[in-house]
This record gives structure tokens, sequence and C-alpha cells, in this order.
């Protein structure tokens, strides 16, 4: 079943996280090859243009297609081409392409605050939306998804991905409201999760929803086994003296990361050009809050 969104005429100022870092890391030289994994608000894409200039070539997939739209109006030149795409594709993008490698390759693995303020595809517990939780129609809604499982899973997901303590609570109310069929919109799990909290656990530096509604997108979207794919894919998609930077959000992301690249480094393939992940700033945190809890991890192939 098709759940079209349409967009939004208001766009969300995009400011993207630990931009300096980003393309100090990355260098990108001018006729270089690189691909922009998360498209998003275009930020970092943008950047990265400006560096590769005319003779380079850029690849922005988004699975979005309000962002690949956004993509298209950004940028109408022939070297760069906005991609309807999982990054856990890139192999298939490249043949597509008639490409052999990338000199330089992102991951943001956030949502941009577009996607979050005005994508009406439930992401965001400050508004009322349906329970979709999908970054695109090609997947199943969440509404549908937690109607396949039973209490037990449904706190087993809340407490693997959002890492929640209160997961077994949380999801006993969740669960009641699906069989009252009362679990339809943002607002109907915001309530069931509240409700559930003690509360001490309403008046902390976070909202209360903030752990589950994490839970559910990653879920929903396969995010961690997107990762992997992508982890794993590295020594074939890059050339030597390729860079990847991988920007994360949640912890579970950020040990993938971390661990995927010390591998690639004691298989002496790659060089960490991070010895430990790169935070923001206080002055970027206080003027960007999603730079709170980003994470970045860079490498250079040998």
């Amino acid at each position: 079943m098709s759940h079209t969104v349409p967009s939004s005429t208001t766009r969300t100022s995009h400011t993207p996280v630990l931009l300096n870092e980003v393309i100090t890391f990355l260098n990108p030289l001018p006729g270089e090859i690189f691909l922009d994994g998360t498209f998003g608000g275009g930020g970092h894409s943008k950047a990265i243009y400006e560096k590769l200039g005319t003779t380079g070539k850029l690849l922005c997939l988004d699975m979005n297609p309000s962002a690949v739209n956004l993509c298209s109006h950004l940028f109408s030149t022939k070297n760069v081409a906005c991609i309807e795409s999982n990054f856990k594709e890139i192999e298939d993008v490249l043949r597509r392409f008639h490409l052999k490698g990338l000199d330089g390759l992102l991951l943001d693995l956030g949502l941009s605050s577009d996607e979050l303020e005005n994508s009406g595809r439930g992401f965001s517990f400050q508004k009322d939306e349906p329970l979709l939780m999908t970054m695109s129609d090609k997947l199943t809604p969440l509404k549908e998804l937690l109607s396949y499982l039973n209490e037990e899973e449904i706190a087993n997901v809340i407490f693997y991905y959002g890492e929640e303590r209160y997961s077994r609570r949380i999801a006993k109310n969740i669960f009641e409201a699906i069989k009252r069929g009362e679990m339809n919109t943002t607002h109907d799990l915001t309530q069931a999760v509240l409700k559930a909290l003690p509360a001490n656990a309403k008046s902390g530096r976070i909202h209360g929803a903030t752990k589950t509604f994490m839970a559910f997108r990653i879920f929903a979207n396969h995010e961690l086994e997107n990762l992997k794919l992508v982890l794993d894919s590295l020594p074939r998609i890059m050339k030597p003296g390729g860079r990847v930077a991988i920007i994360s959000f949640h912890s579970l992301e950020d040990r993938l990361v971390k661990n995927g690249f010390r591998d690639l480094a004691h298989q002496g393939k790659v060089n960490l050009l991070t010895k430990k992940a790169v935070m923001g700033g206080r002055e970027e945190i206080n003027s960007n809050p999603r730079a709170r809890s980003a994470k970045l991890r860079a490498i250079k192939f040998i």
C-alpha cells in the first residue's frame, strides 16, 4: 500500500553537522569522484561540490524522494547526479554509471532538519502525523510492522535500538493501544510512551519519547543492517587513496563504524584519520543542537 506524503513547500533551514571537519578529512580535489550517500538537506554535498569543481563528479543518494528533488533543484549540472537510492546499493550505482571506484564517500546517518520537521512521515514526536517512520514508500510503515509483533518483541526493539531502560513498560502500553486500534499516529505513540514513564524520566534533558522514536526509526528503515552492508563493501568501492567519513548519532551505529574501520586498519587496508570519534565543539552545539550527539570517524585507503 502506497503512503504518498506531499512535499512541504516550506523547508526548514538545514545546517550540516561537523562540516569543516568533514571537508578536512575528505579533502575533495578537483576532478575526483565523490558520493554523498545521505544527501538530506544537501549542506555537505554543496561544500564537497565546491571543492571538486567542474572536472569532478558527485553522486548524491537519498531514499527520500523530496531530498532527491531538492538535489535536482540545487544542482543543474551534468557532473552531479541525484539518485533515489539507499547507500547499501552503492555498488549497483557505480555499475550504473560505469565507475570503478570512489575517491571519497560521506555518510551522515542522522535525519536532516527538514526530514524531521517537514517530511510528514512521523519522525517527530512534536507533530501529529501518520505512523510511517520510513524514509521511503518502498518500506513497510511502522504501524503495520508493529501489528506483526507481540509485546516482548516490541520491548526488544525499543531496548536494543533505543537503549531505553523502560522498554517493557512502554511496550506494554503500545501493545495494548494496538489491540484497541489506538496506535495510528505519532501522537498516539508519544502518549503511550509518556504514560509508561515515571515522573523523573519525563523531566530530563531529552524528551521522554526520544529513544523510542529513534528505536522505531532505526528498526523500520533497517539502518544498522544497511550500515553493515556498506562497511563490508568499502574495500570494493573505494580507490587507493580514497577517503571515507561517517557521522553517526547513535552508540550502536558508532560502534559498528569504529569496529569496521579498526578491522580494515588491522588488515593493512586503511589508515585511521581519526584515532577517536570527532565531536562538535561548544559553539557548534549551541548553534546547531543536532551536533550534540554527532560522532565523526574517517579513514583513508592505502
